[in-house]
């Protein structure tokens, strides 16, 4: 089942620009607890918060090591991705005025430390799949000087039961944005490398598109294609909707796509998009960091992976009954 591009968006639903100051805004998550909207601005160093309720924008953590893409866990932690750390790590600071309190989960593949994790899901099996690109060890404004110790860029899939940490994509060339589809029987991977040096020192003319791989046994991806190429600029970050539908960044707007790859919508926005997340008390608020900027406008849907969490939870709580 997919929705129209007539009721995608709320009947009155209009681009606000709700808070700005940032350098270069990314990684966006409703935090329920907080009624806030979590975002960096990565070469401030620094994550910031958009309180809904008031339309504060306060500063969350500073000298925060470059923090880049986050998501919740089954347990409301954040999970996010540190350039600076070359980490993926779980934040338990979500109540509401709680003060962050990080822990690394993962910084090393066989020995070798990761380059800097970009953009990063939960699964509800609650297995973590995070992009590795080199960003953070290769731009000052975000992170550390550095080089690609195990000497690739691939989307890694971490399970904290085990500590057991597997390359699950190695075929794309710069993976960024992630998410699954609504069943998780999909894994989309964004390709940002287009407008970086190739290897014979021209310019890729290719990489800006999602890749869709099917996820086999829970656990591996599989036959990996081109699911849509996102223009102008690039698909940063992206989040897939309740139907399936793909919200995705580009340079001047957010690009929507059906599950079979078709541009149903385009939202400008005046300034180039980063990073999406639904939220709102009711979820269906989108989300847009933007260049120096947090934007949002009402739709029609809400965020997959809030429902597939949800539904963990509760599945969690039977048990335990």
């Amino acid at each position: 089942m997919t929705t129209t591009p007539g009721n995608l968006l709320a009947d009155d639903a209009v681009l606000e620009k709700v808070a700005t100051g940032a350098e270069w805004a990314e990684g966006p998550l409703w935090i329920p607890a907080r009624s806030a909207v979590r975002f960096s601005d990565i070469p401030g160093n620094r994550i910031l918060e958009y309180r809904e309720a008031t339309g504060d924008l306060e500063v969350y953590a500073a000298e925060a090591e470059f923090t880049n893409g986050r998501a919740l866990d089954q347990a409301g932690a954040v999970i996010q991705c540190s350039h600076g750390r070359r980490a993926i790590e779980r934040d338990t600071g979500t109540a509401d005025d709680a003060a962050p309190s990080v822990t690394t989960l993962v910084d090393s593949y066989n020995g070798r430390r990761l380059n800097s994790p970009n953009d990063v899901v939960v699964k509800s099996d609650g297995t973590i799949w995070f992009s590795d690109p080199s960003y953070g060890i290769q731009k000052d404004t975000e992170g550390h000087p550095g080089r690609e110790e195990y000497g690739d860029r691939w989307v890694f899939r971490f399970d904290p039961a085990s500590g057991e940490l597997t390359p699950a994509v190695i075929d794309v060339e710069v993976p960024n944005g992630l998410a699954f589809s609504p069943d998780e029987s999909i894994l989309y991977v964004s390709d940002t490398s287009r407008g970086t040096p190739a290897m014979d020192g021209g310019e890729r003319l290719h990489g800006h598109a999602i890749h869709a791989y099917d996820v086999v046994g829970g656990r591996y991806a599989r036959n990996g294609r081109v699911f849509a190429e996102v223009a102008p600029g690039v698909p940063d970050g992206f989040r897939v909707d309740v139907y399936g539908n793909v919200w995705s960044s580009s340079q001047e707007a957010v690009q929507v796509y059906s599950p079979a790859g078709e541009h149903v919508l385009r939202i400008p926005v005046p300034e180039t998009v980063s990073n999406v997340c639904f939220g709102g008390d009711d979820g269906a608020t989108l989300y847009m960091t933007a260049s120096t900027s947090l934007y949002r406008i009402r739709t029609a849907v809400t965020d997959a992976a809030a429902a597939l969490r949800t539904g963990a939870q509760e599945k969690g709580s039977t048990s335990e009954a």
